[in-house]
């Protein structure tokens, strides 16, 4: 098992100013972090790279679309800007030394039509995934498409319909994620849905109800380790809090209160419960 941070509790893109986090976080004793990818620059991912070498933490990465470049859109034009920026945000993994990039870069963060998918956005979507999932392998870089709740977006919710997708997309290069905090909202069993989706999860985002410290709100957290590890699953458990560090993405997070002592407490916290976790069922 690897434990990992994702950095948006800090930052929406990492610059040389977060060294100091990054070497607190490997103090901490994490093995990794997980990158926000939202500036297309695989330059300056390369010297990210650089800089996780150097304090010795591997790193997978986070990203999403919108509506301009919305995979699932009607609109073709749409569509291939959404295949073109997935396979940038992979590039950008290559040059940062990223392994997995998670996230719901399947459709349009936020953008709703007032209804569910209809078949023509859920085709759409699976073949843009397609394509970049092709690209995916060239640069070796697996995907992990992440559901959201309701709130959110509207293509994907559920781990059910998240293999689905990722079964007619039908290349080795996608899988899926499960995510703590949608599940506790979307599904109603956590280790139904874990089992659900056993056969593409390669990534697990560790996040609690309240999106601060893990281990200390009221997700089914016995329920949801327990079928992880009767599933064998074997990847990675990475942190997602959020806070008020960066208003934009409070506002998104819909964060309008304090609800961890610090950025250090959540992270020391939150790695001692998923290790104690983890041990017990070793």
């Amino acid at each position: 098992m690897k434990y990992g941070f994702n950095l948006l509790l800090w930052t929406a893109g990492v610059t040389e100013e977060h060294r100091p986090i990054l070497e607190m976080l490997k103090k901490q004793g994490y093995d990794g972090v997980e990158l926000p990818i939202f500036e297309l620059n695989p330059e300056h991912m390369a010297k990210v790279g650089k800089w996780l070498d150097d304090v010795g933490l591997e790193r997978t990465a986070v990203t999403c679309r919108g509506v301009d470049d919305n995979p699932a859109s009607p609109d073709a034009k749409v569509r291939a800007a959404g295949v073109a920026n997935n396979k940038l945000v992979l590039d950008c993994c290559q040059a940062a030394g990223a392994t997995i990039i998670a996230g719901p870069y399947h459709s349009a963060l936020g953008y709703f039509t007032g209804s569910g998918p209809t078949a023509d956005e859920k085709k759409w979507a699976v073949e843009s995934m397609r394509q970049v999932a092709e690209h995916a392998q060239k640069v070796n870089v697996k995907l992990a498409v992440e559901y959201l709740n309701r709130f959110e977006c509207y293509l994907l919710n559920s781990a059910v319909d998240t293999a689905a997708f990722c079964k007619e997309v039908n290349h080795p290069y996608c899988r899926m994620m499960y995510d703590t905090f949608h599940a506790n909202i979307e599904e109603k069993s956590a280790a139904e849905a874990i089992k659900a989706c056993k056969d593409y999860t390669i990534h697990v985002h560790i996040s609690e109800n309240d999106r601060s410290t893990p281990g200390q709100g009221n997700i089914a957290w016995d329920e949801s380790f327990d079928a992880l590890k009767a599933t064998g699953y074997d990847g990675w458990f990475t942190v997602e809090a959020f806070g008020g560090a960066l208003p934009a993405l409070a506002a998104a997070t819909k964060i309008w209160r304090q609800m961890f002592q610090s950025e250090e407490q959540l992270s020391r916290d939150a790695l001692a419960f998923m290790k104690r976790e983890w041990a017990k069922r070793a």
